[in-house]
């Protein structure tokens, strides 16, 4: 995959990435926000419910953060 040996080049690479997609994520939700979409034509498009789309990606939410429910 990689010509650097050292492993930890690679997760620095995967966690670069991932926090680019979230970017991304975030920002076509905002647009698709903007351009009158519902949550549900968001989740739609995402491949889930509307309600798992608004419940991740939802208002004082960050994509990619999971918030723990009580155990």
């Amino acid at each position: 995959m990689s010509d650097d040996p050292n492993p930890a080049t690679a997760f620095a690479a995967v966690v670069a990435l991932r926090r680019q997609a979230d970017q991304l994520e975030r920002d076509a939700v905002a647009d698709a926000l903007s351009a009158g979409w519902t949550w549900a034509d968001i989740g739609q498009a995402l491949g889930v419910s509307g309600q798992a789309a608004h419940k991740r990606l939802g208002p004082g939410r960050s994509a990619g953060k999971k918030t723990r429910g009580p155990r």
